[in-house]
């Protein structure tokens, strides 16, 4: 169940950094020059408040077990790589490791 969820996601994932590849596509023809959406506007643009409280979350519950480095550096960086980039890239891990495994052969000659 775990891996068909895990499947599941993943390429809902997958789907969506196609379409923020197709949208960064778009914009980039449409202004003739590079233009690329970063994850942390594209997340803001669709909920903002889940955004601002996962933030609240990783400073104040997270950083007392792990450490401040976490959001500053770390997450802040991953928020502006490009939308499509980071949905693609969690996707495909997610399909990974949902993946349907082979059965070997319990007598290998």
């Amino acid at each position: 169940m775990i891996a068909f969820l895990a499947r599941f996601i993943g390429f809902w994932l997958v789907a969506g950094a196609l379409v923020a590849l197709v949208v960064d596509g778009t914009k980039t023809i449409a202004a003739s020059t590079l233009t690329v959406t970063p994850f942390g506007t594209a997340w803001y643009s669709i909920s903002p408040s889940s955004l601002m409280a996962s933030q609240a979350f990783i400073q104040q519950t997270v950083e007392t077990y792990i450490g401040h480095w976490l959001w500053d550096p770390l997450i802040q960086w991953i928020l502006m790589l490009p939308s499509w980039l980071v949905l693609g890239f969690v996707g495909a891990w997610l399909l990974y490791v949902g993946r349907k495994r082979r059965m070997r052969p319990a007598f290998a000659s």
